[in-house]
């Protein structure tokens, strides 16, 4: 979707000036904006703090995790550059079957991911990490840092059942990282774990996750998200965990970018009377979003020209067929950030132990021969983030590679307790408009007014 240069880019929305559609001087870098308004008591000296944020995505392929993985899971979170907080999205932890689909989430997979990561994160099992989740809830599917960071009696508080879900557990003496949120729709799951000593120097609040499900006939989780949201001292993040549809052809790709449309409109965190506070409600409403996942956007390119390709390595001229990329320049994701990608496809390689991809060459058995891709991707949206390594990892646990990247990002110390309410780094795709495609961009201009109305109400 291409931007239109305007005289004088501006919207008005309830009185919110300021939504424009380009760059003031008409060129298309425009980067979003800083679309926010402040209360008057905020104070004007805010300072800035910087933490490393991992975040890691890895489609499992159904299999359940086993201990020796611990090696595995030590590359894919390159432990040597330890981070403040690590991010990690699966899929098809459980197989896609109609009875894991359908049926009643079972969460001792989940269970036995979260043990292999609190082993690996500390220390491999140094630490006794995993103890009895705390009892004390909070209503509305809260789940959070409440309270004085810095005092001795602060409290994770925990939320069970409804569409919260997340598991937070009592800080133990000793350990390096700690739980903070975890959620699982079907195969889809995200662990979130914090350094011990970060809630205790920063306040840390408003955890809150939102699983959206848009899988078959568009309500079932065996495809969608699951988002995780919470508030740094002043500066609210976003992490957004995604398995898309399948497919070559080019309609699968329209399936994807309907989907991340459905997420992007269905993603809602609701504030609460306890939220110290104003917590964004949707996706766009964050200072820094990070969307990652077994996100399916293929080649288009015929199987033996990518091979060849690989073999080359030859990534600049592969990515120049890669549909993330397209849909990043002026598509479903325009304007978000990626970084360069210098490691081969991680898709689809064989089930058992194999360092070549699956296919080359025609089936007797008729089975589909696909072209490797690289569907586990990581992006991020916002200002203040710097991307420090993009890799892949080398497991062979999988068809698929996990991936994970390492960011350097700045949160806001606030001096007075007055929050900033931020509707923030808006994608110029939802912004743009084109009256060659009047109805198209309509309905995407209606889509961005709901969410942000919904935004501002809800401050």
């Amino acid at each position: 979707m291409k931007l239109k240069e305007f005289d004088k880019p501006s919207y008005s929305l309830n009185g919110i000036e300021g939504f424009p559609y380009g760059a003031e001087d008409g060129s298309d870098d425009y980067s979003g904006g800083d679309l926010s308004f402040q209360s008057m008591e905020l104070d004007p000296c805010i300072a800035t703090n910087e933490l490393k944020i991992s975040v890691g995505t890895w489609n499992v392929a159904g299999r359940t995790p086993i201990g020796s993985l611990e090696v595995d899971l030590d590359e894919w979170l390159n432990l040597k550059n330890a981070a403040d907080i690590y991010v990690l999205g699966f899929q098809e932890i459980v197989p896609l079957k109609t009875k894991t689909v359908i049926g009643v989430e079972d969460p001792k997979v989940a269970r036995r991911w979260n043990q292999l990561i609190g082993r690996t994160l500390n220390s491999r099992g140094a630490y006794p990490w995993f103890t009895t989740p705390m009892q004390n809830s909070i209503p509305g599917g809260h789940n959070g840092y409440l309270g004085n960071p810095h005092s001795e009696d602060r409290k994770v508080y925990n939320k069970h059942g409804g569409n919260s879900m997340t598991e937070g557990w009592q800080i133990q003496e000793g350990e390096k990282y700690t739980l903070l949120a975890s959620k699982k729709m079907v195969g889809i799951f995200i662990s979130v774990w914090i350094r011990q000593e970060l809630p205790r120097k920063y306040h840390v609040s408003n955890v809150k996750v939102c699983p959206v499900a848009c899988g078959i006939m568009g309500c079932l989780g065996n495809k969608g998200s699951v988002a995780v949201s919470m508030l740094i001292e002043g500066t609210s993040f976003c992490f957004v965990t995604a398995h898309l549809a399948a497919g070559e052809k080019m309609n699968d790709k329209g399936r994807r970018n309907h989907q991340v449309a459905e997420i992007f409109k269905r993603t809602c965190f609701p504030r609460t009377p306890e939220d110290r506070y104003s917590h964004p409600l949707t996706i766009l409403g964050h200072d820094r979003i990070f969307w990652f996942g077994d996100l399916n956007y293929r080649l288009s390119l015929e199987g033996s020209s990518a091979r060849r390709l690989i073999v080359g390595q030859d990534w600049k001229a592969l990515q120049q067929f890669d549909q993330l990329r397209k849909e990043r320049e002026g598509g479903a994701f325009e304007g978000w950030k990626e970084g360069d990608i210098e490691f081969a496809p991680t898709y689809k390689y064989p089930a058992s132990n194999c360092i070549k991809y699956s296919g080359g060459h025609p089936s007797r058995s008729g089975k589909k021969q696909r072209t490797p891709a690289w569907c586990d991707r990581i992006l991020w949206y916002g200002k203040g983030v710097k991307q420090l390594q993009y890799f892949r990892s080398e497991s062979k646990f999988s068809d698929h590679r996990p991936v994970s990247a390492l960011f350097s990002t700045q949160i806001e110390i606030k001096s007075s307790s007055t929050g900033l309410i931020a509707l923030h780094n808006m994608p110029k795709a939802l912004l743009a408009t084109d009256h060659g495609k009047s109805k198209r961009n309509e309905e995407s201009k209606s889509t961005l007014l709901s969410l942000l109305t919904k935004d501002k109400e809800g401050s």
